[in-house]
């Protein structure tokens, strides 16, 4: 664990370093978990002279959600900060995700639809221990030479664009002030730059709530005990589910699965609230167990299982973004700029765009060239990535994730066209890639608007199948396994297979909702009516209308 200091022990040490600006350091960082401590470690790296202080109001990290990474993260982790060793040692590689459907016809795990890998992956990702993980990185930035200062509570930063900023913070009981010529908001959730200024910004078009937990005693996926039971089950993935980051998909919300290195599990529930209501009726954790274990597949998985005590979590709208991301003398990275949904794990993404960006931007100024550019491109980008990203994969996603047939088309081009548009460009063209968050660049816009398309028609899609009682039809007795995608010619090929589904799709039964086919060209989208998901009802059947239930 990083050693504590005091201000007056961070500025003896540093007092090589001081110059004519009179200030207390170069870079205060605000927060020393992952997306502050990259930055400061980065930032130590490249300029061994500078003085960087990270503030991080907790003695030591307890663990947080965001366990799971992906390619583009996993990169940033391995080839940028230099983990690989780390996460291999104290963390468990990644194999890809799962998704399990049911149906009122669904018994048993070996009747849910899967959909997934067949193999093992092919580019490293992880399931990691954000605690372990955000302790490693910010201990690396203190050998790097950054002074860490925690318990340090941030209570106001003072800005002042091209000057010098005041940071207000109590430390060792007494309010302080630091001096600085920049601040890093790496604050998290807190969001305290974009809260202080009014920057801050719901996303209302997108109310999604999350319940989560960590747990022990869950069920081995690849264990004797399931493959003795469902033998047929267990022989048809040549891979590892286990380590997979498994999703449990119901109508308007989906569960993750996440294992942890010694054992535990996290486990938790998102839902959108248009269509998902969610009713208290006991303990968190005993209401959460009681929702997924109405899941043929949750059911099977948490049969003895235990949540940890003190460690259920409950959150409210979690998408929001800022209205500006950086100035001069100021950046936000990671999520203390914004937040977009869980699902396909875009927050470590964000994380290594919003820290390269940030790295970038200061060093600029280091270097004595202007950065007025630079502050306008980072506000567009990140303006223009988040709008984009939303529209594209989560405005609405929440209306079709429980059915296996549509998902397997959204699945399949989403997955295929992240790796060919977007995890290839670091891998094959370099680490400068890194700065570009998704959407953000002029040849991307194509794929913006085809992926926004075909999502658009999958939920009007869902609709129709909503009104006709067709709904998630396929979600019992269906099995489909990709054989991976990489950076080869050939990948190409899965994805307009994907295509062709979705034109049959189309064919069959699309026109319903084509704009010039009778009453049904009036659909606008599924009904927003909310089930009342009571976790203490008789045989809940999940997405369902929930009837007279309280």
């Amino acid at each position: 664990m990083v050693s504590c200091m005091t201000l007056s022990d961070a500025s003896d040490s540093r007092k090589e370093f001081q110059d004519a600006s009179s200030c207390d350091a170069d870079v205060v960082v605000l927060g020393g978990a992952l997306a502050g401590a990259s930055c400061a470690l980065i930032l130590r790296r490249r300029w061994p002279r500078l003085r960087v202080i990270v503030l991080e109001k907790s003695t030591t990290f307890t663990r947080r959600v965001g366990e799971a990474t992906v390619e583009i993260s996993a990169f940033f982790l391995g080839r940028v900060l230099g983990l690989t060793q780390h996460l291999n040692e104290s963390h468990l590689v990644k194999q890809g995700m799962r998704f399990w459907f049911s149906n009122e016809q669904t018994c048993d795990l070996s009747e849910s639809s899967e959909m997934g890998g067949r193999y093992q992956a092919r580019l490293p990702a992880y399931q990691v221990d954000r605690a372990v993980l955000d302790e490693e990185v910010l201990k690396l930035a203190a050998m790097a030479g950054a002074t860490v200062l925690r318990p340090a509570r941030v209570q106001r930063v003072h800005l002042d664009s091209g000057g010098i900023q005041n940071v207000q913070l109590k430390l060792d009981e007494s309010t302080t002030h630091i001096r600085t010529r920049w601040v890093i908001d790496a604050s998290g959730l807190a969001s305290v730059l974009a809260r202080q200024e009014g920057w801050h910004q719901p996303n209302d078009a997108h109310p999604i709530s999350a319940v989560w937990s960590r747990w022990r005693g869950v069920k081995d996926w690849d264990g004797h005990e399931l493959a003795s039971k469902f033998p047929g089950w267990a022989a048809a993935c040549h891979g590892v589910r286990g380590t997979a980051t498994n999703h449990l998909m119901g109508d308007g919300w989906w569960a993750w699965m996440i294992p942890l290195k010694g054992g535990d599990v996290s486990i938790g529930v998102v839902f959108d609230t248009r269509r998902v209501r969610w009713m208290s009726r006991g303990s968190l954790a005993s209401d959460l167990k009681e929702f997924l274990c109405a899941h043929p597949v949750g059911r099977q998985l948490l049969e003895g299982a235990t949540p940890l005590e003190g460690d259920c979590h409950r959150r409210a709208r979690l998408a929001y973004s800022s209205s500006r991301y950086a100035g001069d003398g100021f950046v936000l990275v990671g999520d203390a700029g914004a937040f977009l949904d869980p699902f396909y794990s875009p927050g470590m993404d964000w994380l290594t765009y919003s820290v390269t960006r940030a790295v970038e931007l200061i060093s600029t100024q280091l270097e004595g060239r202007d950065i007025q550019g630079p502050i306008k491109a980072i506000n567009d980008d990140f303006t223009r990535s988040y709008q984009r990203w939303f529209s594209a994969l989560y405005e609405n996603k929440y209306d079709y994730l429980g059915d296996f047939e549509l998902m397997r088309v959204a699945f399949r081009l989403d997955l295929g066209l992240y790796y060919l548009g977007v995890v290839s460009q670091p891998f094959v063209r370099g680490i400068e890639f890194l700065r570009n968050p998704v959407f953000s660049t002029p040849p991307s816009v194509p794929f913006y608007v085809f992926i926004r398309a075909y999502h658009s028609r999958l939920r009007r899609m869902a609709g129709v199948r909503r009104r006709r009682g067709q709904f998630g039809r396929a979600n019992t007795g269906h099995r489909f396994l990709l054989n991976g995608f990489s950076f080869e010619p050939g990948s190409f090929l899965p994805i307009v297979r994907a295509v062709a589904d979705w034109v049959k799709l189309e064919l069959s039964e699309g026109w319903r909702s084509w704009s010039f086919f009778g009453n049904e060209a009036q659909e606008q989208g599924p009904s927003r009516t909310p089930t009342t998901l009571s976790v203490r009802a008789e045989n809940p059947v999940l997405g369902q209308p929930a009837g007279d239930r309280p």
